[in-house]
């Protein structure tokens, strides 16, 4: 089933705490949504074929813009200061008809204090991991005359049956860097001047990476 659920393009700015009125600690990661921009408006009865909005964050330079883009920023007016990430949010059909072209919307108009929201973002590479950092293997025994075999993986299969490796085998390889979802995080506070999120808990990536937040599918 498609993702329906409104919101927004952001960037990661990194973790603080804030204390509640008894004076529990709440740790946060702050996330500046917005204000993005609508470039486009794609709809189930168009040629697009479903419900969505094409939204762009943040800046870059002209110059790294190409024309196939240009052309779609300026239906925006945003051909001089074009977005450094756009990507597209589904949402339901009354959103589509409320929306246009160059339409601007702010962390404010889409999110409120006490809504849950699943965030969408890039890990962290890890580079190449072995199992144990990449799977949390436990490793090999150290005792009894165990030698050079204490981080292996272990069988990887059999010998004639089924005579390869199954697909999907947990093995040494590329660790992270990776589209991550972390599902129903709270929203602690919004900061409406700044468009800033304050989610309790982690969010995917480093400190300045692209992320996406929406309304949490799972819970409402």
């Amino acid at each position: 089933m498609a993702n329906e659920s409104m919101g927004l393009l952001g960037r990661k700015l990194g973790m603080t705490q804030l204390f509640e009125d008894d004076g529990t600690v709440v740790p946060v990661t702050v996330v500046e949504a917005g204000p993005c921009t609508v470039l486009q408006v794609k709809s189930d009865e168009g040629k697009d074929g479903y419900n969505a909005l094409l939204l762009g964050f943040g800046s870059q330079k002209k110059q790294r813009v190409n024309k196939a883009a240009t052309g779609q920023l300026k239906a925006a007016g945003r051909q001089d200061t074009p977005p450094s990430n756009r990507g597209e949010i589904r949402v339901d059909a009354a959103r589509v008809s409320a929306s246009s072209v160059g339409d601007t919307l702010t962390a404010a108009d889409v999110f409120s204090a006490g809504d849950y929201v699943d965030v969408v973002g890039t890990s962290k590479g890890r580079g190449f991991a072995g199992v144990m950092k990449r799977y949390n293997f436990a490793g090999f025994i150290r005792s009894h005359g165990t030698h050079e075999f204490f981080r292996h993986g272990g069988s990887i299969g059999t010998r004639l049956t089924p005579g390869h490796v199954l697909k999907g085998k947990k093995m040494p390889g590329h660790m992270g860097a990776a589209r991550t979802t972390v599902q129903n995080l709270k929203l602690v506070k919004v900061d409406a001047e700044r468009n800033l999120l304050f989610l309790r808990g982690g969010v995917p990536g480093p400190n300045g990476g692209n992320v996406t937040v929406r309304k949490a599918i799972k819970k409402g």
